[in-house]
């Protein structure tokens, strides 16, 4: 039995796939099916090592990427993708899985149509309340979706689609609350704010973070993880920032937060504050209060829609970028951190929104489909 991976370049599609074959694998020993492979088909491998540690063989393709705004890449992406759709038609072919599951992206588009040509049954996850254009085209014919977002539930065939939730790997979801003040350096008492701006970064939160951050250190310390491509210029602004404060041990910077660090981070903080993209789910799972800050509208429909999609569950509260601050940001923490009655109910909200099961049901649906596409070759 093979089952063959494929998705966009990012860890919002690539994490829940990791997760997705966890499961599988535990499945798979359950039912002794001692015969199962898992590969992954896409430009890049994201992350070689968790590919490995989940069993997955990685095969490379190309994808070409059609921009929302003008670029001349776009003319030349067309040929990118026509030559990786040749390329990947004669891959799965040569694979031939029981089962094709897109993560969605235009990096998923050449596996997803070689299996449509090669009538291979196809599953996809839509991460978003409003689904991508490749997602959509796929939706036509997959044999089942599932989605992350009610809201997203509208756009695909009734009979197919699961709400299931986003899947988060088991390492993040399970925050870590003893010994983690002392791992990271934190003093006792002292509330804490963690602001996740994603592995590349995200300029603006970083901006308003660094304009509030003397006075944010009175009260709380402030774990940050600024991105690798923004790490040296944050870190050398806040230390000339904070050259004087007697706070300044309470920053605590960090490139990137591996899982363990993320669950750690997570286990002492009172609001986090991150993007809108899926690590939702994951401040969802360790159900903490949070300030979601969307991508503007003009570049990304989708976060600002599952934002509030997040807000309405009470799990939340929403700062547009255009309104970004330093001291409306130094505000919501207040208010947040504050607000014991507040903090409780978005904590119990989040609590409710996240939905544990989400890869184990996706994982149990492929398998189910592999088997009897497997009993019809």
């Amino acid at each position: 039995m093979r089952i063959l991976f494929t998705g966009g370049g990012t860890g919002g599609h690539f994490y829940p796939i990791i997760s997705i074959a966890e499961e599988l694998n535990k499945l798979a020993k359950d039912k002794r099916l001692v015969d199962m492979e898992l590969f992954f088909l896409s430009p890049t491998p994201y992350n070689e090592g968790m590919l490995y540690e989940a069993g997955i063989k990685y095969k490379k393709n190309s994808a070409g990427k059609i921009r929302k705004y003008f670029s001349i890449k776009n003319f030349f992406d067309i040929f990118k993708t026509g030559w990786g759709t040749l390329t990947s038609l004669w891959q799965v072919y040569q694979l031939y899985p029981d089962v094709v599951f897109g993560k969605g992206g235009y990096a998923s588009f050449p596996a997803l149509l070689a299996a449509r040509l090669l009538r291979i049954p196809v599953v996809i996850h839509e991460s978003d309340t409003v689904p991508g254009k490749v997602n959509l085209w796929a939706g036509k014919f997959a044999q089942r979706i599932a989605v992350s977002y009610k809201e997203a539930a509208k756009f695909f065939p009734e009979s197919k689609v699961a709400y299931t939730g986003q899947p988060v790997r088991k390492e993040i979801s399970q925050p870590i609350t003893e010994g983690s003040r002392e791992i990271l350096k934190l003093e006792d008492n002292i509330p804490v704010v963690l602001i996740l701006g994603g592995s590349t970064g995200a300029q603006r939160i970083n901006e308003a973070v660094i304009g509030a951050l003397k006075g944010l250190l009175e009260k709380y310390a402030v774990i940050h993880q600024t991105g690798r491509n923004n790490f040296e210029e944050v870190k050398a602004t806040a230390d000339a920032i904070l050259f004087d404060s007697t706070h300044k041990d309470r920053y605590k910077p960090y490139d990137y937060l591996n899982p363990l660090a993320m669950r750690m981070a997570a286990g002492v903080a009172k609001v986090v504050i991150s993007r809108a993209g899926s690590a939702i789910y994951e401040i969802a799972s360790w159900g903490v209060p949070s300030i979601i800050i969307p991508i503007n509208e003009r570049v990304s429909h989708d976060q600002r829609s599952n934002a509030f999609a997040y807000a309405r569950a009470g799990a939340c509260e929403v700062v547009e970028e255009d309104n970004l601050t330093p001291n409306i940001l130094a505000s919501e923490i207040e208010r947040l951190v504050n607000d014991k009655e507040i903090s409780q109910k978005m904590s119990e909200a989040a609590k409710s929104f996240y939905k544990p099961d989400a890869a184990r049901l996706v994982a149990e649906e492929i398998l189910k489909i592999a088997l009897e596409h497997e009993v019809e070759k």
